[in-house]
């Protein structure tokens, strides 16, 4: 086993995916969701003008994570495919019917029509967010595995630890999709958008923070390498995993005092989020590194052969500079301000 093996690089490269995921799509589906409380057509409409030009590239890093599981780590995608083909077809769902009535409520006449469309729109966000985390809560508890196959039973991925994972989920897609409106829009939009910011982090900070505590229970493996238990704390081993909460607290003060302040930029508040994010990423990677199946399969007995990753990567290699550059090029193009008017025009 070696620090830069071929399975070691790719399973970075499926974390970034998903990481990139979550930071573009999640603000995605957070404004999805929003739309449901917009106070006009008006703001509904430039609520989904700020998403408009992304939108259906944002989902590429979904499209990315998932086919880098397949090829790259074959067991562990036939090992959690059947663990999750509830909650990954609802996902599916949710993503395909948002997607119609995203282009549909435009071309919608009757005023009983437009609401159906712009009620899709926005139940399917939430219920492709509640998916992603009912799928993620599942995976951190972890499920039976017998003979390198999935033992378990269909809902065992239906549990109040998915459910408490699945409900953060919503609150931090929120949070992103109130930053990525104060980043977009300007006068009560923005305004109103800094206040469902405010409540979208006290619930994104109270979610991660039950998520956390109820982690640390999941398995013993997981409060070793933190050093905390309910009874004790290391500190020998502690010491080496505060940066990672200390970072994520810091930045949650700061996205809090920005959210009060006249004079932060805003930008600043979407970037604190992604941040947010990051860091709790990189807390769930450590807590259950180097399992890709938690914990039962690691990301070498899961892995494909070397010269199929080698092929892979040199694909990865050439095609991921792309869609980066074109993603940077695309937010580029469309930066600054969603003006009236702005919007769906086909």
């Amino acid at each position: 086993m070696e620090f830069l093996d071929l399975p070691h690089i790719w399973a970075v490269f499926i974390a970034i995916a998903v990481m990139l995921y979550v930071a573009f799509d999640g603000y995605d589906l957070g404004i999805g969701m929003l739309t449901a409380f917009a106070f006009s057509d008006q703001e509904r409409n430039m609520m989904t003008a700020t998403i408009e030009p992304f939108w259906d590239g944002n989902e590429t890093w979904l499209v990315l994570g998932g086919g880098g599981l397949f090829a790259a780590f074959p067991l562990a995608y036939a090992i959690l495919m059947p663990a999750f083909y509830l909650p990954i077809l609802l996902m599916l769902a949710a993503l395909i019917f948002r997607g119609v009535a995203f282009e549909f409520r435009h071309k919608a006449v009757r005023k009983r029509t437009q609401k159906f469309w712009n009620a899709a729109f926005a139940y399917g966000s939430l219920v492709a967010t509640l998916s992603q985390g009912l799928i993620l809560g599942g995976f951190i508890q972890g499920f039976t595995v017998e003979g390198r196959a999935f033992a378990g039973h269909t809902f065992d991925w239906f549990t109040p630890f998915s459910v408490l994972v699945a409900l953060s989920m919503v609150a931090g897609y929120l949070l992103l999709g109130t930053t990525w409106l104060i980043l977009k829009t300007e006068g009560e939009l923005r305004d109103g958008s800094i206040k469902w910011a405010k409540r979208s982090l006290i619930g994104t900070v109270l979610g991660m923070a039950l998520v956390s505590f109820a982690t640390l229970s999941i398995d013993p493996r997981v409060t070793a390498k933190w050093g905390v238990s309910m009874a004790a704390i290391d500190f020998s081993k502690a010491i080496y995993m505060l940066p990672i909460p200390l970072a994520c607290g810091g930045l949650m003060v700061w996205l809090w005092k920005d959210l009060f302040s006249k004079k932060a930029p805003d930008w600043r508040p979407y970037l604190l989020a992604v941040g947010i994010f990051l860091t709790g990423y990189v807390g769930l990677g450590v807590s259950i590194f180097p399992y890709i199946v938690p914990f039962e399969v690691t990301i070498w007995e899961a892995a494909a052969r070397d010269n199929a990753l080698m092929l892979l990567f040199i694909g990865a290699a050439i095609m991921l500079p792309i869609i980066l550059a074109y993603t940077a090029y695309v937010h580029s193009l469309f930066w600054g301000k969603v003006k009236e008017g702005d919007g769906y025009h086909g």
